[in-house]
């Protein structure tokens, strides 16, 4: 641990494993910073993991005041700079790694869509927050500086590549990137690889 990390590298390592142990037994290591705001209302799985300066904070809005709005399955590990907001519902599955400087959040300051959609003109801190549940399936793999936006499905299994921003639902198997994020490949079960998709 001294060689790879150096004196002070591991004496921050230490800080931050007690700290895990002493306020998020089931988590395996968050690294300090960390900042997690309305924790009774944050769920985080067996052998959670952070990097550094990660911030998770929940809001539950009026029809979910009692109920956890993040929930993480089984080793999730997120890395430094993973910023994730909820005031509906983000529900992140097992076997999850997500990138550096990711961004997550089912909020919204407005409604842009829809029959009642907010004016330019209203000042974004007096709209009234929208949201819409995310859900990351098993075996995810986001890559750094992605950003996943409210009402978003992403499927078991998928990729989504570097500095995507996912606007929309992604289906089972698939590797995704772009800005907004499209599918570009699928995984094949019968050939065992990943094929081009059209």
């Amino acid at each position: 641990m001294f060689k790879r990390y150096g004196f002070f590298g591991s004496l921050k390592l230490l800080l931050s494993l007690i700290y895990t142990k002493c306020f998020f037994y089931q988590a395996r290591l968050i690294r300090l910073p960390f900042d997690i705001r309305n924790k009774r209302f944050i769920k985080l799985g067996k052998n959670f993991t952070t990097g550094f300066g990660c911030r998770i904070e929940a809001y539950p809005q009026i029809n979910n005041k009692d109920s956890q709005i993040i929930l993480f399955g089984e080793n999730v590990e997120i890395n430094d700079y993973v910023h994730i907001a909820a005031g509906e519902k983000i529900t992140i599955g097992n076997n999850v790694l997500i990138a550096s400087k990711v961004f997550i959040s089912d909020l919204n300051h407005g409604s842009y869509k829809g029959n009642q959609q907010d004016s330019p003109l209203t000042l974004p801190n007096d709209r009234k927050l929208s949201t819409e549940p995310i859900i990351i399936k098993d075996n995810v793999w986001i890559g750094e500086g992605v950003c996943i936006m409210a009402g978003v499905t992403i499927g078991v299994g998928c990729v989504i590549g570097a500095s995507s921003v996912v606007t929309k639902s992604i289906p089972d198997y698939c590797i995704a990137l772009g800005s907004p994020a499209k599918v570009i490949k699928q995984f094949d079960f019968d050939k065992k690889v990943w094929l081009f998709v059209n």
